[in-house]
């Protein structure tokens, strides 16, 4: 069979196609560019979108991560001062300890020595009686002046060497 090529029902074919394209092109082709424009800008400002959350994210986790260091630090501080508050409290309760001690004993010496003062004053007084019941004794003795003499110097020998 002899094929013959018919060149009207090609020029008909791409006539028709040609139309078809331009109908296509100013009915559909048209459209869809603007609804894949308008669906590239959603898409544009959605990925801007993320993009500054992401950053606006990664600057508040840096500012947190600079408070947290502000707060470690400054626990830090009030930890380092309440040390050494506690040391100098600890060597002032010492300080003053001391000195109560001190002061409690300087007490005890002087309470020491006002007694010890008190009871040389009895011992004295103790003498001046006995003193008396000898000037008695030798009195009722009748004794000479001689031995009176002697037996004052004698007691008050004795009385002086104790006090």
């Amino acid at each position: 069979m002899p094929s013959t090529f018919a060149f009207g029902d090609v020029l008909f074919s791409l006539f028709t196609f040609l139309i078809l394209l331009l109908l296509l092109r100013r009915f559909a082709w048209g459209p869809i560019v603007e609804q894949m424009k308008k669906r590239e800008n959603h898409i544009s400002n959605e990925i801007e979108t993320a993009e500054n959350h992401r950053q606006e994210a990664e600057k508040y986790l840096e500012e947190q991560r600079v408070e947290m260091e502000k707060a470690r630090e400054e626990a830090q501080s009030i930890i380092e001062t309440s040390r050494k508050t506690a040391q100098e409290q600890s060597k002032e309760i010492i300080r003053e300890s001391h000195e109560e001690a001190n002061r409690m004993k300087d007490n005890a010496l002087a309470d020491i020595t006002r007694e010890r003062e008190q009871a040389v004053e009895a011992l004295r007084a103790q003498v001046g009686q006995l003193s008396v019941l000898i000037a008695t004794k030798i009195i009722e003795k009748e004794l000479d002046e001689e031995e009176q003499e002697k037996l004052i110097q004698e007691y008050v020998q004795e009385s002086g060497g104790r006090l």
